[in-house]
């Protein structure tokens, strides 16, 4: 039985960052990409959902870093597309402070190129879902790191993330955005 293929526009490092609007359990939406709480960059953390246990233990292990992407002017977001009731329920196993939106939409997902998958059953969950992707804009608004994977047994591990950003922010290495070869 062979599949129809669907090919997904991908980011490219160095382009703008889309004008991605989500929303907070607050009430209030987030403008993702747009760097708040006097950071000038912002890393966007793309997951799967309430249904994933390794979304789950990589946004718990992400909240220990936060302090220090703060201190290097990195602030941070997650979101997905799940509901608002499936991250109310999230939040049971979830013990983070930093600001998770949901709500993502299957066009947003298409514009952030991310992967996008469908349940394998209602006990999934009950819509189609983005697989994680990781978006660090930088002060431009442009895409100054991209990591993107087709499942969630692929992401960047936290402290070489945290390191290397430190590292490319600190103006004595002068180091652009990679990936840019045409």
């Amino acid at each position: 039985m062979s599949q129809e293929l669907t090919y997904t526009n991908k980011l490219h490092a160095g382009s703008a960052f889309p004008e991605i609007t989500a929303k907070l359990l607050s009430g209030d939406t987030v403008e993702l990409g747009k760097p708040q709480n006097g950071a000038d960059w912002q890393l966007v953390v793309v997951y799967r959902g309430r249904h994933c246990p390794l979304c789950t233990r990589y946004l718990n292990q992400l909240e220990g870093y936060k302090n220090s992407l703060r201190e290097i002017g990195v602030d941070l977001v997650a979101v997905s597309g799940d509901s608002k009731a499936q991250l109310e329920n999230h939040l049971n196993d979830l013990n983070i402070s930093f600001p998770i939106a949901y709500g993502l939409e299957l066009e947003q997902m298409n514009e952030l190129g991310v992967y996008i998958s469908d349940p394998r059953s209602e006990q999934e969950t009950d819509h189609p879902f983005a697989e994680p992707g990781i978006f660090v804009v930088n002060q431009q608004g442009n895409i100054q790191v991209v990591d993107i994977s087709n499942n969630p047994f692929v992401r960047p591990e936290l402290q070489a993330l945290v390191n290397g950003l430190g590292w490319i922010r600190n103006p004595a290495n002068n180091y652009p955005v990679r990936g840019m070869h045409k």
